[in-house]
């Protein structure tokens, strides 16, 4: 399972590092996914106190909405426009192509099982006992990479595609001395004994995690379902739900269904997600523009949502405009 404090490998590759995932959502992880699920355009002018407002709507004081634009600015994701009192922000390009693949990566997850060959990649890695250090960024590198640890320094992941591990090891340990390190394809005899894959994973545990998120959307879902949550609640609960499922998005290795244990609570927990945050879509964004509209008054032609597609043989997410209207979202060729 993946560390809490692990920073997602794919964002920062491309100059544009995502915050950390948290437990709980601190002010710039949490304004980075009101961003990216309601702001879809690097051509949005967004004044800084609206996002003081949007962010107040989560309790966040100004003094902290402050610093979350200072560090995102810092971080890549969005840029200042012009010299402007209030300043006026504005997401970057780079920015969008990696909401759009983070957005179709969550609203995807678990649609379809993988096609599973059998090949698995494994690394193997020796560094000095100097490098205690080092030591742990790869490991943090490996599990941010869906990897987890076989034995001491043998680590595995499902799948054939080597390229990004090699990359991240060439990164931080080439100019190491006496760091050895290899990427092997394997296949393994026994994939669901004791002495197989299977057991590097803790899926007890997130079987658990999986049947929490359940129990504690359960209400959610039905107020949901049934027109009950009004759009004061829908936008803090549709955030609070989408916070909860990615980060099973991000930690699931998705493993074939023969090594899960069953049954498998991950569809109970997906469906949950997605009547969640289909039914309250309109309603959050109803609430978002009428927080910051005061402050920026063209908010309702910038303001937009995600919701994944009802149509199961084409799982990429459609882009809601303003006015309820649903567009297809492009594959992002370039995120990938």
């Amino acid at each position: 399972m993946r560390h809490p404090d692990e920073v997602y490998a794919e964002e920062s590759a491309d100059h544009v590092r995502l915050p950390r995932a948290q437990v709980g959502s601190s002010p710039q992880h949490l304004l980075a996914t009101l961003l990216g699920e309601y702001l879809d355009s690097s051509e949005a002018e967004l004044p800084s106190t609206a996002v003081i407002a949007m962010l107040r709507e989560f309790g966040v004081s100004e003094s902290s909405a402050r610093a979350a634009l200072s560090r995102l600015v810092k971080r890549g994701l969005i840029a200042g426009r012009g010299d402007a009192r209030p300043p006026v922000y504005h997401l970057t390009p780079q920015a969008i192509a990696k909401h759009r693949a983070r957005m179709q990566h969550f609203l995807n997850f678990g649609a379809c099982p993988p096609q599973w060959t059998g090949a698995w990649v494994m690394v193997s890695f020796s560094i000095p006992r100097s490098g205690q250090a080092l030591r742990h960024t790869v490991r943090r590198s490996l599990s941010a990479l869906r990897f987890v640890g076989l034995y001491d320094s043998v680590w595995i992941r499902p799948g054939s595609d080597a390229a990004p591990v090699r990359r991240a090891l060439a990164e931080l340990l080439q100019h190491v001395k006496d760091a050895r390190w290899s990427v092997m394809h394997v296949r393994f005899d026994e994939e669901a004994g004791p002495h197989g894959p299977a057991g590097a994973y803790d899926l007890t545990a997130l079987a658990a995690g999986y049947s929490r998120f359940i129990q504690q959307y359960a209400e959610l879902r039905r107020a949901a379902r049934s027109g009950e949550v009004n759009p004061v609640r829908a936008l803090v609960a549709r955030t609070s739900a989408m916070n909860s499922w990615r980060r099973f998005a991000d930690s699931d290795p998705d493993l074939p269904q023969h090594l899960l244990p069953q049954p498998w609570p991950r569809q109970q927990a997906r469906d949950t997600f997605l009547d969640i945050h289909t039914a309250l879509g309109a309603l959050a964004q109803a609430r978002l523009v009428e927080v910051v509209t005061p402050y920026w008054p063209d908010a309702a032609s910038w303001i937009t949502y995600f919701q994944a597609s009802s149509d199961p043989t084409r799982p990429e997410p459609v882009r809601a405009e303003p006015g309820g209207q649903l567009s297809q979202v492009e594959p992002n060729r370039s995120a990938h």
